[in-house]
């Protein structure tokens, strides 16, 4: 079982496996039995300055395949896309889209840092 950290920026902490992009954490999240999911909501741009998919996608991709993370906690500093997935989640557990025994949790577990690294 691992823990999964999605984040383009930040450093990884401890005990985590970094997903720097939305399919990164896709692969890590189908092929691996996830405990702690925490989630950054912008994950960077392409060369031409267009958005590259963000944690909202990957929640809505969550939802919608049925993936499993025991824990989710949402790390991000983007206030509307913290509540975007917050509301998100717990609308699909609502529905039976994702298992109702996740925790989903509004803050992160991990200190938000990033040395520029």
């Amino acid at each position: 079982m691992i823990n999964v950290y999605v984040d383009d920026l930040r450093d990884c902490p401890e005990g985590f496996q970094v997903a720097r992009t939305y399919e990164a954490a896709i692969e890590l999240m189908k092929h691996n039995e996830v405990d702690i999911l925490t989630l950054d909501h912008d994950l960077g741009e392409d060369a031409e300055g267009n958005e590259l998919k963000n944690g909202y996608d990957l929640v809505k991709y969550i939802c919608e395949n049925s993936l499993r993370a025991n824990k989710i906690y949402l790390h991000t500093d983007n206030p509307v896309g913290r509540k975007n997935m917050y509301e998100t989640l717990l609308a699909a557990q609502r529905r039976g889209f994702i298992d109702p025994d996740i925790e989903i949790y509004h803050y992160p577990i991990t200190t938000n840092k990033y040395n520029g690294n």
